[in-house]
């Protein structure tokens, strides 16, 4: 493979913006793109995913999906990782092939999640069999088992694992198990792989322990927010740091306890934006209006470091 830029920092789990009558609305993304790289300041982005309802997508619409935001991110985004997973293997090869024609910078594949794998052995030999189909792309495991099921730690995981696929660069780590990350972090001396966290409000205690950088939903609103946590923990500032850390998590806290999922995501994402995002498909359902309006006003009363 030639070299490529690290990823690391904020990587934006993007929404899939739709019409009101459910289809994908193509000519946002464009907007959506201009508005991430200049009003939040996050220019690598992971599609397809869950925020972007990946597995109520057809086949064709992801692909379009990922086209779009390939030419609408040339020359503005530094990566576009575009996830590949599906409950069977030739629906995943199939957007792999695709994924590799298109350019797209790396590939990501969640653990199928109807039929199971069961260890480490199984769940290698399916994200091998993905793998191969884009031997040029970097591979990234999607680790999300409060929505998979599948629990397979990723410590076990990573043994051996260039071996069986070159192309393997990291993982976005969407579980709360910080043991199990901590424990890959350590085993990774050399710095090959990359970790990207994947659980926003915990984002800190990650960066802590040694994560690269993250991919999430609130990065689409909250991303000049989370960029300016991620410099004071750098600098180290480390209380500044658990300032932006506490507000994230203290909206987070507030929208949970109303429910929130990636309808409500998307009724924050427009208002925060203007951009229109649309409804979920079914079976999600649109964002009430009694959240919404307590939702932004719950956003609009947070007074950040930074004065805002």
């Amino acid at each position: 493979m030639t070299p490529r830029k690290k990823l690391k920092g904020l990587v934006a789990a993007t929404i899939t913006p739709m019409t009101p009558d459910g289809k994908i609305n193509l000519p946002v993304i464009r907007q959506y793109v201009d508005y991430l790289v200049n009003e939040q300041n996050v220019k690598n982005v992971f599609v397809n995913g869950t925020t972007g309802e990946g597995l109520s997508l057809s086949i064709q619409e992801r692909k379009q999906l990922a086209e779009e935001w390939m030419c609408q991110g040339k020359d503005k985004l530094d990566h576009v990782i575009i996830h590949v997973g599906a409950l069977n293997l030739p629906e995943c090869q199939e957007l792999a092939r695709h994924a590799a024609a298109i350019g797209a910078g790396g590939i990501a594949v969640i653990a199928p999640f109807f039929f199971k794998p069961t260890n480490k052995d199984e769940l290698v030999a399916f994200l091998q069999k993905v793998a191969l189909e884009a031997p040029e792309v970097p591979f990234y495991y999607y680790h999300i088992p409060p929505l998979t099921g599948v629990k397979i730690r990723v410590e076990e995981l990573l043994d051996g694992i260039k071996a069986q696929i070159p192309t393997f660069q990291g993982v976005k780590f969407s579980d709360t198990d910080l043991l199990d990350l901590a424990q890959c972090i350590n085993k990774n001396e050399t710095g090959e792989f990359e970790f990207l966290y994947g659980v926003d409000e915990q984002l800190l205690s990650a960066l802590a322990i040694g994560a690269n950088g993250a991919v999430g939903s609130t990065y689409n609103y909250l991303g000049r927010q989370t960029n300016l946590m991620l410099q004071a923990f750098a600098k180290p500032d480390f209380a500044l740091a658990q300032q932006y850390q506490f507000l994230t998590g203290e909206f987070l806290n507030f929208v949970i306890k109303l429910g929130f999922g990636v309808a409500q995501t998307k009724a924050v994402m427009t208002f925060v934006s203007g951009i229109p995002m649309g409804p979920p498909r079914l079976p999600l359902v649109d964002a009430s209006s009694e959240f919404i309006a307590k939702a932004k006003a719950k956003l609009d009363s947070i007074v950040w470091p930074n004065g805002d």
